[in-house]
This record gives C-alpha cells, structure tokens and sequence, in this order.
C-alpha cells in the first residue's frame, strides 16, 4: 500500500539520513493520504518530535479541454517529446523574427534553452495548489508572463552592456565576465529620476521576496517578482536614453542598474532550474 511504504521510506530515511524538515509534493487531491500517513508515523514514533513533515498538494495540468491528463491512459506526452515539440515550437517562432545574427547551429542550441525555460517558467508561475490550462503556444510566447519573456529581458540587458563595453574599446567575453570584473565600477546613484528610483525599488525588494517564496515554499512568487522586474526594467529601457546618454555620471548610474537587474534575473532563474542564453 502507499502508506506502508511511505512509512517504510521514513524509517530508512531516519536511519541512514535523517533530515530536520520532510517535503512532500503530490497531488492535491491525496490530502487525505499524508494526513493519515504523517499522524501513523507521529504515533509510532518513526522520527523525533522536532522534526517537521510538511505536505504541498499540486493541482492537475489539463488539456485545453479543461481536463487533466490521465498517464494511466496514455494522455500524456513523453517528457523528451514533450521538450523536442517545444524546441521546435520556439525555434520557429526565433526564425520568424527579425534576424539576430546567429547561425542555424546557435539557433537551434539557443531554442533548446528557451524551450526548457518555457516549460519550467510555465509550470512554477502558477500557484502550485491551483489547476492550469497546458498550453504549449501561451508558453513559447516571447511576449507576457512567459518564461522565454524573460529570457529575452536578461538578454536585453546583456546586448546593451556588450555595446557600452565595446564603446569604450573593453574586452567582451560574456555578460557575467564584464559584470564580475567592473559592476563595482558603476554604483547605483540616487539623483532622483523618476525612472531610476521605479527600477531601484523593485531591485531592492529581492531580499524580501526571495525570503517568502522559500517561507511558503511557493517558486510562483519568484516567478511574479521577475515578470514585474522584467516589466519595470523593459520600462526604463524605452524611456531612458542609456547608451546616448551625454552625462556621465548618470549614464555609469544606468549601467549599474543594468548589471544588478542582470544579476537579481539571472540569480531568480538559477533557483527556479533554468539558465539564459548570450544571444537569442
């Protein structure tokens, strides 16, 4: 049965490695189940007192019909097939859009990190309790609150800071390179701008927002603070002249914005399981 082997599991757990917190992840509909297994395993005294079991239903992923998927009847795709049809999905959409300069090879190399960010972003932005509509064209899209939208921003950033470096006639590697070696080169100033003090707020509210996701352990908050980064960065992008800006002082103040939008990004969509592309 379930529950005889999910208490068999805790025994060899607490045997060759206990842990102080038990995380348990399923269906929302086998409420009943953990309730009934956690208070067996309580009783029987399986594991110290302190050590705490938490339990974190998930809603179904249904079809465009509103239907969930059901695997015993072979309604689900295969997970490689599932990836292959969304690589394909996002590299048609990367070839209907304006030339970015990458090769055929780059492309398809490039697709294959959307598509898995696609699919992960669209799967971790909803509410973990809650059902969701599967919908493979809503989460190849490069517009809204989709994963390769996100992508694309931190790609943005990246374009930009490569054409300031070679501005200046610095060496370009990588956007992490540049951004180790000379971000503490442009701190961010507070000359008032209306659209600085708007990007600077919501970059200063990583901390907080990155410490309630892990409280309730809900990755769809991290996901709903880089949409609205990325909506706020995009923002400035079109109201601020940064690359032609004659100031100095306040372009270095832009491009200090750039690079910790760039790293509060990138750091969101490590712990969300998904990496960026140079180039897309």
């Amino acid at each position: 049965l379930y529950a005889t082997s999910d208490l068999g599991t805790i025994m060899d757990r607490e045997e060759h490695y206990p842990k102080d917190l038990y995380l348990y992840i399923a269906d929302s509909r086998q409420a009943l189940h953990y309730t009934q297994f956690f208070r067996v395993a309580r009783r029987a005294e399986l594991l110290p007192k302190e050590t705490e079991l938490s339990y974190i239903g998930f809603g179904t992923m249904n079809g465009k019909d509103g239907k969930p998927f059901k695997t015993r009847e072979g309604g689900v795709l295969r997970l490689e097939r599932l990836i292959s049809e969304t690589r394909d999905s996002v590299l048609k959409r990367m070839e209907e859009s304006k030339d970015n300069g990458l090769s055929q090879e780059e492309k398809e190399e490039t697709a294959g990190i959307v598509a898995l960010a696609a699919l992960k972003y669209g799967d971790l932005s909803n509410q973990a309790t809650k059902d969701y509509i599967f919908d493979l064209e809503k989460f190849t899209a490069f517009e809204g609150n989709t994963g390769p939208y996100i992508l694309y921003t931190i790609v943005r950033i990246s374009s930009i800071l490569r054409k300031y470096a070679e501005s200046k006639g610095e060496a370009w590697k990588d956007s992490l390179s540049w951004i180790s070696e000379n971000a503490k080169n442009y701190p961010i100033g507070s000359s008032g701008d209306e659209n600085v003090m708007a990007l600077a707020k919501i970059l200063a509210a990583f901390q907080d927002e990155m410490r309630d996701a892990w409280r309730d352990c809900a990755p769809h908050k991290i996901c709903t603070y880089i949409y609205s980064l990325s909506n706020q960065f995009n923002s400035f992008y079109h109201n601020v002249k940064i690359l032609t800006e004659e100031d100095e002082q306040k372009k270095k103040e832009y491009i200090g914005l750039l690079c910790l939008s760039w790293k509060v990004l990138m750091d969101c969509i490590q712990v969300l399981g998904f990496s960026a592309p140079e180039r897309m």
